[in-house]
């Protein structure tokens, strides 16, 4: 299935086409019956003499009404441009023109509208018209089909012609990635609410999670129509209206994007590749502002040049974009740019997660031509990002390839180390990579972490495993990963609750076993009844109680190792013995208080050594 685009001068017979070609009447508001002028899009569909079927996208070919067109041309395989015989080209045709030249259309017809009110002269003098006009773009030598709504005159040659140019039409590609940029939503008696627009890059199914960009909004799939017949599924390229539960009408507008859940994120900023309308159009200088047109979305933004300092009509450059509000825009989409007035130029997204960047830096225009000119694989090493981990699924999904493609390419980039990849076992979409830039800068700011960490706190095993994270701003899948493949690679030591670096060792100085020892010495004294106002360094105590020299129940309570065993092991055999014990019973075993006894059984039971039943314990189990 493919679809049509409309395109032409207001009131050279667009809408009228289209019914002859349909005998549908693409206008259906109101106030486009009463006015006689097509005001927003309008749709169609016919099928072709060799069985093809094509949609029809009617757009409004009036100046005030530009970015109702720009919503309904983007997705669109033919563009069949309309030029009245009794006026020829005219300022909008020029303009549609432009726009079809800078959307990458290279498919179109011409269809010489009123032919029935001029003489064979006149019709001759526009024909030649035409042609001039096409011979300075890039659409080379359309054919020119005369018809008339009217008399219905050619409209037969016409539909012929259409199904010949889509015999060579490429089949939209199927990047299971479904996308449908929304050009209407409204809600239907016994459906609820239902909205339209082309498929690109996959399919949609009955019953599929969905979730609308930028909103968030998401919802499932009831039902699926084309051409007015249910369907179960839909393919790229096809016209569809989608029922969808969960979401009502009201909350979506047009220049939404429907698809699968959790991966299409709306960007700020885009790098591109920009050229500059041939027709119409006045030169563009850095920082222009400007209004930005993709699919059926729309935004306000400021222009960026990279290599230049200003274009002139049909100069061609690298730019930056930055957006107001974001939109859900993928690498490959194309777009075009307008003023408050004319249409300034257009092209292709290249990057949707860019940094910014200053003019004239090789680096990134040697970037910026690999992502849009390069390999497959020169393309994906090009999107990974220069800081942290990504999943093979965003890197396609960033670069526009099929995932089977995408990991096949990884598989290779790393075996051959081009691509790190933490840990791995096998690849596959959820697979974590880095580039080499961004793994040894991961490297160095583990290991400069580290050595701070040991410097400053040198009597401590190793820093905490969540502020590393944290200060690493991975995911935990992501430094589960990189602890694993950094141990490996004998970078660090870790631990469930600390990392460390592989040759760091914990030692007291002479100060500090001097000042360890005094320390212990004093809990010999009173083993049962530690004091409590020590001052020993809690550096030095938290090294104590790591090795196991001394075991901390509470803030202030410590006991020595030698004293807590045999505590321990003589509140089991009591238990043994009797089963329930009681802090007046462990006081006097010990010839201690309460602010002894109470902690220390504390401590126990959340060892699960003992077990409290009111003002009892038990013994949960041996030691």
């Amino acid at each position: 299935m493919y679809v049509i685009g409309t395109a032409g001068h207001v009131d050279h017979g667009k809408s009228s086409l289209v019914k002859a070609l349909t005998t549908i009447d693409p206008d259906r508001l109101q106030e486009e019956k009463k006015r006689e002028m097509t005001i927003d899009l309008g749709f169609a569909w016919m099928t072709l003499p060799s069985g093809i079927e094509v949609s029809i996208v009617d757009v409004p070919g009036h100046g005030r009404f530009i970015k109702n067109m720009l919503a309904g041309i983007g997705a669109i395989d033919i563009a069949l441009l309309v030029v009245a015989a009794d006026e020829s080209v005219m300022p909008q045709t020029m303009e549609h023109l432009a726009i079809l030249e800078l959307l990458g259309i290279r498919k179109c017809v011409v269809a010489l509208t009123k032919v029935d009110l001029v003489s064979q002269e006149w019709l001759d003098l526009v024909t030649d018209d035409i042609r001039e006009t096409f011979s300075e773009g890039s659409i080379e030598d359309p054919p020119i089909i005369p018809v008339s709504s009217v008399t219905n005159f050619g409209v037969e040659v016409l539909t012929k012609q259409i199904d010949t140019l889509l015999q060579g039409a490429t089949t939209p590609r199927d990047l299971q990635r479904p996308r449908l940029p929304i050009d209407r939503a409204f809600t239907m008696t016994g459906f609820g609410t239902v909205v339209t627009g082309t498929l690109i890059e996959g399919r949609l199914t009955i019953g599929q999670d969905i979730e609308l960009a930028p909103s968030g909004l998401k919802g499932r799939i009831r039902g699926l129509q084309t051409h007015q017949r249910l369907i179960d599924y839909a393919v790229p390229g096809t016209r569809v209206a989608v029922n969808l539960s969960g979401v009502n009408h009201r909350q979506i507008r047009r220049g939404e994007v429907l698809t699968n859940t959790s991966w299409l994120e709306p960007t700020g900023m885009i790098d591109v590749s920009l050229r500059v309308a041939r027709w119409g159009s006045r030169e563009i200088k850095n920082n222009t502002g400007i209004t930005f047109h993709s699919g059926t979305s729309e935004s306000t933004g400021k222009l960026r040049l990279l290599d230049a300092k200003s274009l002139k009509p049909g100069d061609e450059s690298w730019a930056q974009i930055q957006l107001m509000p974001k939109l859900p825009l993928v690498k490959g989409d194309a777009f075009v740019v307008r003023s408050s007035t004319a249409t300034l130029g257009g092209g292709m997204v290249i990057d949707t997660k860019p940094r910014r960047h200053r003019r004239g830096q090789q680096a990134v225009l040697k970037h910026l031509e690999a992502l849009s000119k390069g390999t497959s694989k020169d393309a994906l090493l090009e999107s990974l990002p220069s800081r942290g981990l990504t999943t093979i699924q965003e890197v396609a999904n960033r670069v526009g390839v099929l995932l089977n493609e995408a990991q096949q390419e990884f598989s290779h980039l790393i075996e051959d180390g081009s691509v790190i990849a933490p840990s791995y076992t096998s690849v596959d979409a959820q697979t974590l990579v880095a580039s080499q830039q961004s793994w040894q800068h991961i490297r160095e700011n583990v290991s400069d972490m580290l050595s701070a960490f040991h410097e400053k706190w040198p009597l401590r095993r190793g820093l905490p495993r969540e502020e590393l994270r944290s200060r690493l701003g991975l995911s935990p899948q992501g430094f589960s990963h990189t602890l694993a493949q950094l141990a490996k690679e004998n970078l660090i030591l870790e631990d469930t609750s600390f990392v460390a670096s592989r040759e760091h060792s914990v030692q007291l100085g002479e100060r500090h076993r001097s000042e360890a020892a005094a320390f212990l010495r004093m809990l010999d004294e009173n083993p049962f009844t530690p004091p409590t106002d020590h001052k020993v360094d809690p550096e030095i105590l938290a090294f104590l109680v790591y090795e196991g020299t001394v075991v901390q129940v509470a803030e202030q309570i410590v006991f020595s190792r030698r004293a807590y065993d045999e505590m321990v092991e003589r509140i089991i055999d009591r238990l043994q013995k009797e089963q329930r014990l009681t802090v007046a019973d462990v006081r006097t075993m010990f010839s201690t208080s309460r602010k002894y006894a109470v902690p220390l059984l504390e401590h126990l039971d959340l060892q699960r050594v003992t077990k409290r039943l009111g003002d009892e314990r038990i013994l949960v189990k041996l030691k």
